[in-house]
């Protein structure tokens, strides 16, 4: 049987559906969170508040799809981007990750102010869903970094740590996908989680605006910092 092909109806309804969530997001970037309502993107659309719903039954169920939309296009980049280096190239795919986050959070700054930032006041996540699935590979993504990097990175790592010291969510996660992973390469991933993400959240809402003509490079230098701290030697070359 073939494809069957969506009625005008049905396309027009999705055209509007996704216009929603792009107008929600320009709100959110003239006016932050607290600007995210549906009166307001229903006044920006010329529609009525009640034909809002009839696309998304509260402000909350908008959010999360805006959620589930935003972390599924970013772990898709940074896999693929990742998934282009060899596997035993342990310093080429933290650069190839790192490098692409940057770019994509630049590319898509609501976004990422979206799922790593700004808080929607009174947001209730749903439990499960895409939005969890898009964090779950996120979390797996930056910890098999960490596993791969493991062998030359333990010897410099400190110990000391245990299971309990994380989050048991976390905990099952990684015990599950990588289970010779000790608990001191949990705290490693959450420390390269942190470098990777320091210097584009500061770019992403203008702190280093002013402060150096060329964040690239800067963020570049902190990759390759990074890789030798975890004793993967030689400067992985930049992205052509």
């Amino acid at each position: 049987m073939g494809v069957s092909t969506p009625s005008r109806r049905e396309r027009l309804r999705a055209e509007t559906a996704a216009e929603i969530k792009t107008v929600a997001l320009g709100l959110m970037a003239e006016g932050g969170p607290d600007a995210i309502t549906l009166r307001a993107i229903a006044r920006e659309m010329g529609m009525t508040a009640g034909a809002i719903y009839g696309y998304y039954e509260t402000r909350d169920t908008l959010v999360s799809a805006l959620i589930t939309d935003v972390y599924t296009s970013l772990v898709d980049t940074v896999e693929a981007a990742r998934d282009a280096v060899p596997a035993d190239d342990a310093a080429g795919r933290i650069l190839a990750w790192g490098q692409t986050l940057r770019e994509w959070a630049l590319a898509n700054p609501e976004g990422f102010r979206l799922i790593y930032g700004d808080p929607v006041p009174g947001y209730q996540a749903p439990e499960g869903g895409a939005a969890a699935e898009a964090a779950h590979r996120a979390c797996a993504g930056l910890t098999g970094l960490v596993a791969a990097a493991w062998p030359q990175a333990v010897a410099r790592q400190p110990g000391g740590y245990d299971w309990t010291d994380f989050d048991p969510i976390l905990t099952g996660l990684v015990r599950a996908e990588f289970p010779g992973l000790p608990p001191a390469a949990v705290a490693l991933a959450l420390r390269v989680w942190g470098r990777m993400h320091g210097l584009v959240a500061l770019e992403v809402y203008g702190h280093l605006r002013g402060q150096t003509k060329d964040a690239g490079r800067l963020y570049l230098d902190e990759l390759r910092d990074l890789t030798r701290s975890l004793g993967l030697e030689g400067r992985p070359a930049a992205p052509a």
